[in-house]
């Protein structure tokens, strides 16, 4: 009648969160007393344990930036070229609060029915025009709403139509400088140039009214934010996770269906051995073993689950696996008198779920399906039975292992056939 404790609960077979409910005590402080701040591994805090699945329809640095500002982290997918991958932890490092640091640009030879595809496909078209088109080059105009919305040609160059009169902010000006610049110039855009007139980034009159303080924000000491990457357990894999330390890269994930392998445990070995300092997490394990493993071969955090995702296929087709509750139970259990945190990974589909995983000892909670469909999401919306979606799909489907995803299930030279 008054439940039981942990070790009794779990000890008779596999549960998942749909198994048990948590029995209410005293609750002696009122919710904003509480704090979450919690070891995402064993250097890094957060002040949210949420963590956002390296999937590539749901981490790139859009996604990565928001979690962070919201005080959890994201970690950018890998089923991308090294460049593809450095760019969107670049994009995160430098990303500031109120700046957008990479904005549509477009050059002068361009045409107006070219700002109307990004207004239909952006929903604005306040656009700035340099010279080469790119964000870096000569500042020579800005195209709005207000220069083309008469104009009958849409064929026309945007030399003949955007606007030249500009006002600019110069680089390293704070947001409060640039919020006052906007409202006494009545502008909706203010370009930053550097000392060449090079745009190097943009402030919105629209952003700035949607701005508001992140004051749970996950930073590093230099006070950009924290952001991780997945890599695999390949040897070529190694040269990724160069590119990625020299991007600044605060945490790696080792990304494998089956984390406990000879190719993972040299991959740890390796990296710890030339980034001392890189937070590394393993993964993915489900017992006991697995993880006294890989903390052996020198990781600082853990993932847990296998087959528990909502559109994983480990279980199903390898018959291989854990139910998650209790894999995040026993192995929480390892890793917590070794000193290492662990990722409850898989199984998340409520937010009931995350407090189970934590109440049964992960520090942090890792999410693919919840997350995927929003707008910080990569991909595009389209419409299926009337309802506005996205696209999202499992590393081990077919579509990802033809666009590199069988990197994560250890094939070498033939293409991983999947149920």
């Amino acid at each position: 009648a008054n439940g039981v404790d942990a070790a009794a609960l779990f000890q008779d077979g596999g549960l998942t969160y749909d198994d048990f409910i948590i029995l209410p005590g005293y609750m002696g402080s009122s919710l904003g007393d509480l704090s979450l701040e919690t070891q995402l591994t064993r250097q890094i805090k957060t002040k949210l344990p949420v963590v956002s699945s390296p999937m590539d329809t749901v981490t790139e640095s859009r996604m990565a930036i928001h979690m962070a500002l919201l005080g959890g982290i994201g970690i950018v997918h890998y089923n991308n070229t090294v460049e593809e991958q450095v760019a969107e932890i670049r994009k995160t490092k430098r990303f500031e609060n109120g700046f957008i640091m990479d904005p549509v640009v477009l050059s002068p030879d361009d045409r107006v029915s070219d700002v109307d595809a990004i207004k239909e496909q952006y929903g604005f078209s306040g656009i700035p025009i340099t010279e080469n088109g790119k964000v870096g080059g000569k500042l020579a105009g800005i195209v709005s709403a207000r220069d083309i919305d008469f104009e009958a040609d849409r064929s026309k160059r945007l030399r003949e139509v955007m606007t030249t009169d500009l006002v600019t902010a110069p680089a390293g000006i704070t947001l409060a400088e640039g919020n006052r610049i906007l409202h006494e110039s009545k502008k909706s855009k203010l370009p930053i140039v550097d000392e060449s007139g090079n745009l190097v980034c943009l402030m919105s009159r629209t952003d700035l009214r949607k701005n508001q303080d992140f004051p749970l924000a996950s930073k590093d000491g230099s006070k950009q934010l924290l952001v991780g990457a997945a890599v695999g357990t390949r040897a070529e894999d190694r040269e990724r996770l160069e590119a990625l330390v020299e991007a600044g890269v605060d945490v790696v994930v080792l990304d494998s269906a089956q984390g406990y392998s000879v190719f993972q445990v040299e991959m740890i070995k390796w990296a710890r051995e030339r980034y001392p300092d890189l937070s590394i997490i393993g993964g993915n394990v489900v017992t006991a073993q697995q993880c006294d493993g890989l903390i052996e071969a020198g990781v600082d955090g853990l993932r847990v689950g296998m087959g528990s995702g909502s559109i994983c296929i480990t279980q199903d087709t390898v018959a291989v696996g854990r139910s998650q509750a209790s894999a995040v139970y026993y192995c929480s259990g390892a890793a917590r008198k070794r000193g290492i945190p662990v990722i409850a990974d898989g199984g998340v589909a409520a937010i009931g779920h995350i407090v189970k995983a934590l109440a049964i000892g992960a520090s942090t909670v890792m999410m693919g399906a919840m997350l995927a469909g929003t707008d910080e999401a990569p991909g595009e919306y389209f419409y299926e039975g009337g309802l506005r979606v996205k696209r999202y799909r499992g590393m081990g489907s077919a579509e990802a292992i033809q666009e590199r995803g069988s990197k994560r299930y250890m094939e070498q030279d033939e293409v991983v056939r999947v149920a």
